[in-house]
């Protein structure tokens, strides 16, 4: 790629969403804890996050993403950013450590006179550990541990996450992963790669992830493509997890459609929406009403025409429906060497789906995966895997389409054996040999191999 083609893919996509906050996005903001939790931003407001703090919006709006900041009374300081050190290596122990009653003399109502007092976090923590009797006897890893379940329990910090479709996948992951069909982002890594979503790609989707699926391949595009997603209802979803990814509207109406099921059959006749005319005694907000469903209308018959005129690179299904039914209406759109994605939260549906690809000839190399994923701790001198981790991000079924056309020649008929390539070699065989020649010459080899061996067992065969 050239460097002039960079940057126009470059700015495509800083054009496609925005880089800093903006009035009207939705914004994840990552907690002391660790929790990410969403929140709207809008001109004017005040954002409550619990008992972490409240602050006014303004603060945010303009700024980019992944800064850490601090709440003091009702305004927002930047901090600057955590950097890990050395933990040095002690002989000290837990084993004469008893965590008792006594063993932190500061009470809980001291402590909230602190707060209310104005005292920062930081002193708070620092009066805990002087008062703390076993505190020397740690080791330095546990003494670290004991800062961090400190900090996250009276800090006043967050910090503001970028909206990438990996750190969305995660946020709802942890949050409801039963929303998303168990799709984790190493999953979600893995159907975009096995679809070959890319920009400028044409692909069709039935979402019923919460719009995780269209959301991963609306940011692929980075504004260049085509997307057409299947739902089941009459108006297109308010995806949930879109409203995270804060992609400009106007970008994604011109490569996005959504059909319903009724609207992606060919024999459907959409209804003609009135246009609107400058008739006395109407509106102008009627005329308005009329013009946004002529609009929708049309919209409605271009996504139809764009579907059925097919040659999709990919379709990408994650829905509670049938897959084979799903496949079966939407397969004929799918161009040659197009790749089918099938995402299930169990293996049972998409094994059976497996079974019947497999004897459809339409159909190349029909297989199931399972991703597998092991979060590790890494920190200097801590690094190792993280005690607990998710069961399963869901199952897998990737397949080609292939035209199944009987005029076309099998790959036998392009290959020859050894004898006639060393005649053809020599130049005895002048003429190139067809495929019926090549044919007929198998089927006479064969029945001269069987009349030799019917001669052959009756000369043994005793006579008389």
């Amino acid at each position: 790629m050239d460097i002039a083609d960079h940057e126009d893919a470059t700015s495509a996509l800083n054009s496609f969403k925005a880089t800093t906050i903006q009035s009207g996005h939705t914004v994840l903001l990552r907690l002391p804890s660790g929790e990410t939790k969403g929140f709207k931003v809008e001109k004017d407001a005040t954002i409550s996050i619990g008992r972490v703090g409240s602050f006014r919006a303004n603060e945010l709006i303009g700024h980019p993403y992944g800064l850490t900041y601090e709440i003091r009374g009702k305004e927002l300081t930047v901090q600057p950013p955590h950097t890990l050190q050395e933990v040095e290596e002690t002989d000290a122990t837990n084993e004469l450590i008893n965590d008792g009653e006594f063993v932190q003399p500061l009470t809980l109502g001291e402590i909230e006179g602190l707060k209310k007092s104005g005292v920062h976090a930081s002193d708070i923590i620092k009066a805990q550990i002087e008062q703390h009797a076993n505190y020397s006897l740690k080791t330095e890893y546990s003494k670290e541990k004991y800062k961090q379940r400190k900090e996250a329990k009276y800090s006043k910090t967050f910090s503001t996450v970028e909206p990438t479709i990996y750190n969305v996948c995660d946020h709802w992951f942890k949050k409801d992963q039963n929303r998303i069909r168990d799709i984790r982002p190493d999953t979600l890594s893995q159907i975009l790669n096995l679809a070959n979503v890319r920009p400028g790609g044409r692909y069709i989707v039935v979402d019923e992830a919460s719009g995780l699926l269209v959301s991963a391949i609306l940011e692929r595009l980075g504004g260049e493509g085509r997307l057409i997603s299947i739902c089941d209802v009459d108006s297109p979803p308010a995806y949930p997890v879109m409203t995270l990814m804060n992609f400009r509207k106007d970008v994604v109406t011109n490569i996005h459609s959504s059909l319903n099921w009724a609207t992606a059959q060919e024999d459907y006749t959409p209804a003609v929406a009135q246009e609107s005319s400058p008739e006395v005694g109407k509106s102008e907000r009627h005329r308005i009403r009329l013009d946004k469903r002529k609009n929708a209308a049309d919209t409605l018959l271009n996504a139809r025409e764009e579907l059925f005129a097919g040659e999709f690179d990919a379709l990408l299904i994650a829905s509670d429906y049938d897959p084979l039914e799903i496949l079966q209406n939407l397969i004929l759109y799918v161009a040659g060497s197009g790749s089918i994605v099938v995402q299930s939260p169990f293996s049972q549906p998409l094994t059976e789906l497996q079974s019947k690809l497999r004897l459809d000839p339409g159909y190349l190399a029909p297989s199931i995966t399972e991703s597998w994923l092991r979060r590790y701790q890494v920190l200097p001198g801590r690094t190792h895997p993280t005690m607990s981790t998710s069961g399963s991000g869901g199952f897998l079924l990737h397949a080609i389409k292939v035209y199944d056309d009987p005029n076309a020649s099998k790959v036998s008929s392009h290959r020859q054996s050894k004898r006639q390539k060393k005649e053809a070699d020599e130049g005895n065989l002048t003429v190139p040999q067809t495929l019926e020649s090549y044919q007929t010459t198998e089927l006479e080899e064969k029945n001269a191999a069987v009349a030799d061996q019917a001669s052959l067992t009756n000369e043994m065969e005793p006579t008389g």
